[in-house]
């Protein structure tokens, strides 16, 4: 793991960001043995063989968790939403992130990166 980006999720002014955020990135990292992560545009990123796979975005009521490369996936449309290159589902302070859930399309949508 990247210690930008863990030093990123540490910094996060809510606890409850960073509780998700390093969640999510725990899932990414389950998902995608050899990930690597950086951070970009301010945001931690996940890419396989130098392409995005994922990343995580915060802002002041949601942490925003995007996949790309999910045009051709069967994602649950009552929680993911964009455009079908890539599909972000916000988690608001209570909600937790799936891994059950999450893995599989992490998974499939990062198979031919």
């Amino acid at each position: 793991m990247n210690q930008e980006v863990t030093d990123f999720i540490e910094a996060l002014p809510e606890s409850w960001h960073a509780e998700l955020s390093q969640a999510l990135r725990e899932i990414v990292h389950r998902a995608i043995p050899d990930v690597q992560e950086r951070i970009q545009y301010k945001k931690p990123h996940f890419l396989k063989n130098g392409k995005y796979a994922a990343v995580i975005s915060t802002s002041k009521d949601a942490v925003s968790f995007v996949i790309f490369n999910t045009s051709g996936l069967t994602m649950p449309d009552e929680l993911f939403e964009g455009p079908p290159e890539r599909k972000t589902i916000k988690l608001k302070r209570g909600q937790s992130a799936d891994a059950d859930l999450l893995i599989p399309l992490i998974r499939e949508a990062s198979a031919t990166l």
